[in-house]
């Protein structure tokens, strides 16, 4: 599980950023700043390093949210700046479907307000620039929450968990999408190969840096087992909370309902 070292006051309490020790109220700017790096080739990436798996995995995350055909449907998509989840889920639902997304990159917001644009859904989505450790919105708002490979990110994911179930209404259904842990030995260790020498490689191609690549290889190699995370979903109240691994453990879809 991701370490955060507590002392007298959270300014001394350190945690990670990829495999360097950062302190904890230091690391969202830094987050940040790779995100403002990787902003507008973002999409492009994600096809590059998963070689287009990553539409897949995010249209198997979204036929699971199931948003009304006919009911009004209150649906928040959390570090989702870019519209993929988003998107996804108002072409689901019916025409009562909203979709409020959040990021804390106004960068990644402003891609994710163009393409909005550019198929014709901007009326049916909100953009707000906010932290997922401190959201902007009233008790029992949202029919269900998503966050698709962002809680890595956060530095606080208890808090971030704690603030999803605040928000979902009673009923309400937390999703997410994360990187996890190879099962295949061999597969995981061509995986890791793979990760640590291509994906930089092909970021400092594409946008001319391969650093922030590098972070984000490293940061899913700290994020927690799958189990472990499970562990934390109910920690902060959801119920039959549940986890299901796609392609020999890439990636993994989380659930939980708040009861």
């Amino acid at each position: 599980m991701i370490d955060v070292k507590s002392s007298s006051s959270e300014t001394h309490q350190h945690t990670h950023f990829g495999f360097s020790e950062v302190p904890l109220d230091e690391k969202q700017g830094m987050v940040d700043d790779v995100f403002h790096k990787v902003a507008q080739r973002y999409d492009i990436m994600n096809d590059l390093m998963s070689g287009g798996l990553h539409r897949i995995w995010k249209d198997v995350f979204v036929s699971r949210v199931h948003p009304s055909k006919t009911a009004p449907f209150n649906h928040l998509d959390v570090a989702g700046g870019t519209g993929d989840i988003a998107f996804r889920v108002v072409q689901a639902g019916g025409p009562r479907t909203k979709v409020t997304v959040l990021d804390i990159n106004g960068d990644m917001l402003a891609v994710g307000r163009e393409r909005a644009q550019q198929k014709g859904l901007a009326d049916r989505l909100d953009f707000v620039e906010a932290n997922a450790e401190s959201l902007p919105f009233e008790d029992n708002e949202f029919d269900a929450y998503t966050i698709a490979f962002g809680i890595r990110n956060v530095p606080r994911i208890d808090r971030a968990l704690a603030e999803a179930y605040r928000v979902l209404k009673r009923g309400g259904k937390f999703m997410c999408l994360e990187f996890s842990q190879v099962e295949t030995p061999v597969l995981a260790k061509i995986y890791e190969s793979y990760s640590f020498s291509v994906i930089p490689a092909i970021g400092r191609l594409v946008t001319g840096d391969g650093e922030p690549y590098r972070y984000l290889v490293e940061s899913i190699r700290q994020f927690p087992a799958a189990e472990d995370f499970a562990a934390m979903i109910e920690k902060a109240g959801f119920q039959r909370v549940s986890f299901t691994r796609l392609t020999n453990g890439v990636v993994a879809i989380h659930s939980g309902w708040k009861l």
